[in-house]
Formats: C-alpha cells, structure tokens, sequence
C-alpha cells in the first residue's frame, strides 16, 4: 500500500498480521549484535499489545517497510520505540516520515515530552543524527533505565 505520491504509507499494526510478526523479528535480530542482551530494549510482539503501547507501520506494496511505536509512562511522558525502516528503504526519508508520524501522534495525545533510548555505538550515529535535528537533546535515563556505555538517552519538549 503506497500513498498517491508512491510513499509506503503509515497505519497502526495488526498485531495478529504475520507481517507484523516478521517485522519485529528483523528488528530484534538487527539489534541483537549491537549490544549485550541487556542493554537490548527493543520490543517483542507480545509486549506490544501493551495498552500502553501503540505500534504503527509502513506498508509499501505489500511489504512492511517501517515501524515507530510510542509507549506512554504517564504524567504526559511518552517513549519513542522500535523507530526503523528496513534496509531495503533506508536513505529515502522514511525515518523521518516515521518519526514526525510518532510526533504528531503525540502532541495529540497530549503529551509533553518524548524520550528515546538507542544504542550507542558507530551503527546508531544516523539515528542519532536524526532524532538530533529534530530537536532530540541528551539526557539522563529516564522511566526505568539506568546508565549504559551501549545506551545513549534523549529526549524532546513538545
């Protein structure tokens, strides 16, 4: 499914869709070298049936493209989750398409900040850069992480 102007277009995710399942699965695999297991953070299927957890993602036809989830920690606090686009659109804007959907779904939420976890090493300096020149600052761990080497933390007033 793409948009008029052939962009994948972004919709919540059926989590029971076999699509959705293998997507989560490339993600964690993709994380899966970049750090110890726990300093991993990445989200499995079930735990994004979460109430407080809402998973979007990019449909370009027929593939899943993309994902972006926001889990809400209350107190209009939210986290940005599972932010990617799979390699085979990487470098076409998607990320950023995928992010500024997670923002505006949560500015109309309510919400009065984001924050993000993700990795810290050579392999995360482009979403690093990303979320960076959205406004993202460094910050301290929040909600329940705490210092990592593999882990660098940021956050965005909204």
């Amino acid at each position: 499914m793409t948009d008029p102007a052939g962009e994948p277009v972004i919709r919540p995710a059926d989590l029971d869709d076999p699509r959705v399942a293998a997507l989560v699965a490339e993600h964690l695999a993709e994380m899966e070298p970049t750090a110890p297991a726990c300093s991993r953070h990445a989200l499995s299927v079930e735990q994004f049936r979460d109430p407080a957890v809402r998973l979007w993602v990019a449909e370009a036809d027929g593939a899943l493209v993309g994902s972006v989830a926001l889990k809400d920690l209350g107190g209009g606090h939210v986290e940005l989750k599972t932010m990617r686009a799979s390699r085979s659109v990487r470098g076409t804007g998607l990320g950023r398409r995928l992010l500024l959907h997670a923002l505006a779904e949560a500015r109309a939420a309510g919400a009065s900040w984001v924050s993000l976890e993700t990795g810290s090493g050579e392999v995360f300096v482009p979403a690093r850069s990303l979320y960076r020149a959205h406004g993202f600052v460094d910050s301290e761990p929040f909600a329940s992480y705490r210092p990592d080497p593999h882990s660098t933390f940021l956050t965005l007033a909204l």
